[in-house]
Formats: C-alpha cells, structure tokens, sequence
C-alpha cells in the first residue's frame, strides 16, 4: 500500500459546529458584525425574501458588486429557504452561481430562494438576485446536506414581561399604587430586583411572610387591576421580539407562552400587540404552584406542546428565568432589556435585542460544543 493509499484510509476531520455567546455574527445576515451584509429574511408565502442595497464597501471593479458578494446573498437566502422548509440541521455542500449582468452599487437588489426538492438526507434550492424592476442579476442552485446533532431546535418558548412586551411602567406605577396604600414605599429598584417573580412572592417580600392568603391574593388582584388599566393600549413591544416570533412560526416550530402573569394580563398584551394567534399554547401564573426559578411552568410547556425539554430554547430577561430555564435542561437565550448581562451569563446566549437574533441562532444553539458555553 502507497503512502496515499494510507493517508486515504485516515479518517476524515471532524468540523466543529459551535454557537459562542456573541450572536448575529454571520457575515450574510448577522446584524453585529460591522461588515457584513445584515440580510434580513421573511417568508412570502413562496419564498424567503430580502432586499439589499450595496454600498462602495461592496465593489470589485469600481462601481460593480463584488460577485463573491452576489455569492454570497445567494448562498444565504437558500440557506433561509432551507430553515423556513423547517430544515434546522443541514450543510452546503454545493453551490452554482450564474451570472446574468452586474450589479452596481447602489442599485436595490431583491435577493429570493425556495425549496425545488427534498429527498431525505439531500435538499435542493434555488436562487435569485434581481432589480426591483424585476432584471436577474444572478440565479444560483445549491445542495443542502442533513447532519445528525441530536438534540435540535424544536419549540420556543417565551416569556411575555421583559421580552416581547415592555411592560415593566405599567407595573412599578401599579405597584406603587397600591404599596402605598398599606403603608409600604416600592422603590424602582426594588421593583427591578423583583421583576419577573410571582406576585405572591413579590407581596410577601415588601410586607412580611406573616400576611394571610387572603391579604396577599386581595393585593395582588387590585395590583393586576390597575397595571390593566394603565396598560391598555398603550404597551409596546420590545424590537425584533413579533419578528422572531413570526419568523418561528413560519419555519414550523411549535411556540410556547410560559408566564408568571394573570390570563387576563396575557390576554390584553397578546391581543394588543395582535400576536394572540401565534402561541400553540399558553400557561400562565396560576396554572403552576411554583414560580420562576423553579421549572415547573416551562416543564409544563414542553409537555403540553409534546416536545421534549431538551429540545427547547427558552428566552427571558429575567435572572429567575434563565436559572428556570436551566433546570429545565432547556436551552436558553436571555436578552439584557430590564436585568443587566452579567446576572444573565448562566444562558447559553445573551444579547442585547432580538433584532440580532435569527432562527438560525436559534437553531445553531444545539450545535454548541462544550467550551463554547
């Protein structure tokens, strides 16, 4: 046997696929990384869909786009194809890019690709760049190969206050309302320490553990009074939280609210912000008997949408929550808008928006080797 015949009997190396802490790096659609293309796909209904327009950063010959570039914009938008056909664990293996004219910088460019074909393990795709008047700049043909992970990204559950909704005025001024009315004054940063605990929890900590059942449940009732009151029409959702929301939706992942809030509070947030028809289910604070940090209402989620914990991702805001999480054996994405990173870096991901963070993010979270956690 020849020295090639040995070397050919090796076995191949291994590429290690990992998810850091730092999300929305991809240089096609990551939005944190300074340069690169931050594409921003949706689903039409056909097609994943992004519109670009190149800046002189971009060009080849001057004035042109650069056609690794054009690659480039293809290669992601199949790549998006692939993950809205509800395909999270997949490689390109190959790519075949044409090129019909140039691209010059400044023009708008429309860049769409879909799913032609699905046989099992081999996923085919097709692509284009076109002018907005419709002209194709380039099409492309790709092959997307399936890669066993084991666990994968199937369900996402979410918390409501502190992550899709800004919610946290309307329950300080709801609190310190109706503290003061007993003789207790609720300052804003007690209330950010207590953000995202159960009212029972909350109550008891401000006027002592000697209360009655009754007294607390009164309080509670007429604090989620008031936050209704104040609230009603007037929350606000935190950026890129309904758009990474509908953007599960589309790719078929089965979706989770899994809060410590009253129904009647999740019911005018969700209709408010018109997403009370994207959650294939709903537990609320009363539907456990233990709250945030213990596990018990994201177990109950993964349980009811039939999907095991290890295949779920969970996004909080909140320290409880992420600990919550964690016991859960879930992962878990955790976005800094009302607790600050450092009491977050249990979770596996952190952020500052969601506007960075992507189904493919998401996804990638269980392609995460051990030293990147």
């Amino acid at each position: 046997m020849n020295g090639q015949d040995k070397d050919s009997t090796k076995e191949r190396p291994r590429v290690p696929i990992s998810t850091d802490k730092s999300a929305g790096l991809c240089i096609g659609c990551g939005q944190n990384n300074p340069i690169g293309l931050k594409l921003s796909f949706k689903w039409d209904g056909k097609a994943a869909r992004a519109e670009f327009t190149p800046t002189k950063f971009y060009q080849g010959w001057p004035d042109i786009v650069h056609g690794g570039i054009i690659t480039t914009m293809l290669d992601e938008a199949m790549g998006h194809a692939t993950l809205f056909g509800g395909f999270f664990d997949f490689l390109t293996a190959s790519v075949q890019v044409n090129f019909k004219r140039p691209a010059l910088i400044g023009e708008p460019l429309i860049i769409t690709a879909s799913v032609i074909r699905n046989e099992g393990r081999s996923i085919e795709v097709e692509g284009a760049v076109s002018l907005s008047d419709g002209t194709l700049v380039a099409e492309g043909k790709a092959t997307q190969v399936i890669i066993e992970t084991g666990n994968k990204l199937e369900a996402v559950l979410w918390d409501m206050d502190g992550v899709i909704a800004d919610t946290a005025p309307y329950h300080l001024k709801a609190w310190q309302e109706v503290f003061p009315k007993r003789g207790f004054n609720y300052s804003e940063e007690v209330f950010k320490r207590n953000f995202g605990k159960r009212n029972d929890t909350i109550i008891r900590s401000v006027i002592g553990d000697g209360a009655s059942s009754a007294e607390v449940d009164a309080i509670a009732v007429e604090k989620e009074a008031v936050f209704r009151q104040k609230a009603a029409a007037n929350v606000k959702p935190f950026p890129g939280a309904i758009e990474l929301l509908k953007s599960l939706g589309e790719c078929g992942v089965k979706i989770a609210l899994a809060s410590s809030a009253p129904i009647e509070n999740i019911q005018l947030v969700t209709r408010d912000l018109g997403i009370d028809n994207c959650f294939n289910v709903i537990v609320w604070g009363r539907e456990v008997t233990e709250g945030k940090p213990s596990p018990q209402g994201f177990l109950l989620a993964a349980q009811r949408l039939g999907v095991e914990p290890k295949n779920c991702v969970v996004i909080e805001d909140a320290v409880a929550g992420v600990t919550a999480a964690t016991r859960a054996g879930m992962k878990c994405v955790a976005v800094t808008n009302t607790h600050p990173r450092k009491g977050l870096m249990e979770a596996d991901l952190v952020v500052d928006s969601l506007e960075t963070v992507n189904v493919a993010d998401l996804a990638g979270l269980f392609n995460s080797s051990p030293e990147s956690k």
